[in-house]
């Protein structure tokens, strides 16, 4: 303990058990190694694999129990070895101390292996039979290992033992749980000699958090609360004053009159590292909800039950309004914008930014600079809380959001019921936009985060989303988010019943002036229709003809009109991005959806068993009425008949 400063760690994050696989050249002391530290001496005669090995939970601190797996060196057994690797928690490679030629093979062959395999399990390398070494021949075991570390970082730990002495054998399968447990590797980075950047980030959120006066500083009285809170224990004053001296040699701006600096707060986590207490860093990780990828713990997350497929999970007012003045914190110039810089300042707290891969990176309004708009900052939340509501979550923890997350999201009604009220309370619709190639779909999405219109064509490599905010007539403001479906993956996506269950808009488009994109979107048209009445699922459709700033194909005009009246939903949409026509498309696609009993199509069939089950309704009701006549005529017969008789 550094002064006082820690305590005993937790055992890993709630892990029950650990798999250890042994593997090495034959005759470097395997099946020896694992059977003298099971017994406790040295083995007189050893098989060639030993059977699984099991040291009880008791035999560590961390009370896990640890099975040992003694793979065989032929390449015989070849398949067997691999799927022990891929079982194992952690991989022992071992070598001869005595044999030269064994530790070569370690970088020639077993470590190149396991990256071939793509095992990503830590590795500790042993060194066996320390006792048959040449003490003629001294060798350092750091001289020997730190090129081999340097080149294959999964190596977590070095060390040599003798399973005849039993020097350092039990030691072996101590780091091997270590590794496992309180892995350095996520932590520090070894050839820079600095902590992680995941690491940082961490702490820094740690850090804010302890901070409870928000003066930067963490003083006395925010240490010890910070120490109860990690390891059951305050420091006492000789303790935390032995901490600030140690911070103040080696940090000198870690430490003011008013307590602890960020910077001496990171500093604590490099010494834990540097003097092999990595375990300490990781209990006071695992107390703050981390897991060993460095994230939250997003599975323990509580969220809002979603019953049905056609309800989804919206941010609340409340949360909204924390992320327009979290928004307007961080815009530094008060441009209504963030650049990247300020856009990375607000999630520094978090592990990463969390859009910058797909489907979040460049799905929202940008200014033509590349800053990122209030409504693009807004769509980018909405957008991860319809498709990752856990993320949602964890990132506004990250960020510092400290309200109840019951009161961060609601739940909406079911779309099925808004069809029958002839009414939507939701403030975010998401709409699917079908098409066939070429037909202008990504253009329509370019527009709709504000991208200028190109010409060159590039087909959209699987489905891709935007979101934006739209203003309504009468100032009420909705996110929109489209979702485009590929023409390659419109049927396999609507082989699935519940694929429109998600949906509050079908949008439809074709280019105007090409008769067979028209023939192709009508198809899928009259797919989604039929979809959605077979399962229940029936969306409001808009077709658009696109491209109307090319001349229009006559017959598609007609057929087109002729086919909106056969369903009984609006004519099509005629737009051209290249005119930047985009306010009122996406206007009429917002009002289309918050009339939720509107323009959902009927085919023929569907109108047909619409019809049966009006008539069977009717002759149910029908029957239902005159039964309960005939059983009313009867009672008031009966009652006369008694009356008469008296």
């Amino acid at each position: 303990m550094l002064g006082g400063f820690g305590g005993k760690s937790s055992s890993g994050g709630g892990r029950k058990s650990l798999r250890v696989a042994v593997a090495g050249d034959k005759g470097t002391g395997k099946s020896s190694l694992i059977s003298a530290v099971a017994s406790e001496t040295f083995p007189d005669n050893v098989p060639r694999v030993l059977p699984p090995t099991t040291l009880p939970a008791d035999a560590y601190p961390d009370y896990i129990p640890i099975t040992i797996i003694d793979t065989p060196s032929s390449i015989d057994n070849r398949i067997k070895l691999i799927e022990e690797f891929r079982k194992a928690d952690v991989v022992i490679l071992t070598y001869a101390c005595d044999q030269p030629p064994t530790l070569d093979r370690l970088s020639s062959y077993w470590l190149p292996e396991l990256r071939r395999l793509q095992i990503k399990a830590p590795v500790i390398v042993v060194g066996c039979k320390l006792d048959l070494r040449d003490e003629r021949s001294p060798v350092k075991l750091e001289d020997i290992m730190a090129p081999i570390m340097k080149e294959y970082r999964e190596i977590e730990t070095c060390i040599e033992c003798s399973a005849l002495t039993l020097i350092q054998a039990p030691d072996v399968f101590y780091y091997a749980l270590k590794a496992v447990l309180h892995p350095t590797f996520p932590l520090f980075d070894q050839e820079k000699q600095c902590l992680k950047p995941r690491l940082r980030r961490a702490v820094q959120r740690i850090f804010n958090f302890c901070d409870q006066d928000l003066d930067g500083v963490l003083n006395d009285a925010e240490l010890n609360d910070f120490q109860v809170n990690c390891f059951g224990a305050p420091l006492d004053p000789v303790e935390l004053m032995g901490v600030k001296r140690v911070v103040q040699e080696r940090q000198p701006d870690g430490v003011t009159d008013l307590g602890l600096t960020l910077p001496g707060f990171l500093f604590l986590f490099s010494l834990f590292i540097e003097r092999g207490r990595p375990e300490t860093a990781w209990a006071i990780l695992r107390k703050f909800g981390y897991n060993d990828s460095l994230e939250l713990n997003t599975e323990l997350l509580p969220l809002p039950a979603k019953h049905s497929p056609d309800q989804s999970i919206e941010l609340t007012n409340e949360t909204m309004d924390f992320l327009r003045g979290f928004f307007q914190l961080y815009d530094l110039d008060n441009d209504g914008a963030l650049r990247p810089d300020e856009l990375d300042d607000l999630f520094k707290t978090a592990p990463d930014s969390p859009w910058l891969e797909a489907p979040y990176k460049d799905a929202a309004e940008k200014t033509p600079s590349g800053k990122l708009t209030i409504n693009g900052f807004l769509s980018e939340w909405a957008l991860m809380t319809l498709l990752d509501p856990r993320k949602t979550l964890a990132n506004l923890i990250y960020v510092g959001y400290g309200h109840d997350p019951a009161s961060t999201f609601s739940v909406t009604r079911k779309r099925s019921v808004d069809r029958k009220k002839q009414r939507t309370e939701r403030n975010v619709f998401q709409c699917f936009v079908f098409g066939p190639k070429k037909s202008g779909k990504s253009a329509i999405l370019d527009s709709f985060i504000g991208r200028k219109f190109s010409d060159s064509y590039k087909a959209t490599v699987g489905e891709r989303y935007v979101a934006n905010v739209v203003d309504q007539p009468g100032g009420c403001k909705k996110t929109l988010i489209l979702r485009e479906i590929p023409e390659d993956r419109v049927k396999k996506f609507l082989a699935n019943k519940e694929a429109l269950a998600a949906c509050d808009v079908a949008v439809v488009v074709y280019d105007s002036s090409d008769v067979y994109s028209w023939r192709k979107a009508r198809e899928m048209l009259m797919e989604v229709a039929r979809k959605g009445e077979e399962s229940g699922y029936g969306t409001p459709c808009v077709l658009v003809a696109a491209k109307d700033d090319l001349d229009a194909y006559p017959m598609s005009v007609q057929e087109s009109d002729r086919v909106c009246m056969e369903l009984g939903i609006d004519i099509p949409v005629s737009v051209s991005m290249k005119d930047d026509e985009r306010n009122s498309l996406f206007r009429k696609i917002v009002s289309t959806a918050e009339n939720p009993h509107m323009s959902v199509p009927e085919t023929e069939s569907g109108r047909r068993s619409k019809n049966i089950r009006q008539v069977v309704n009717s002759s149910l009701l029908f029957v239902s009425v005159g039964t309960a006549l005939g059983f009313a005529g009867l009672a008031a017969y009966r009652a006369y008949s008694a009356r008469k008789n008296a």
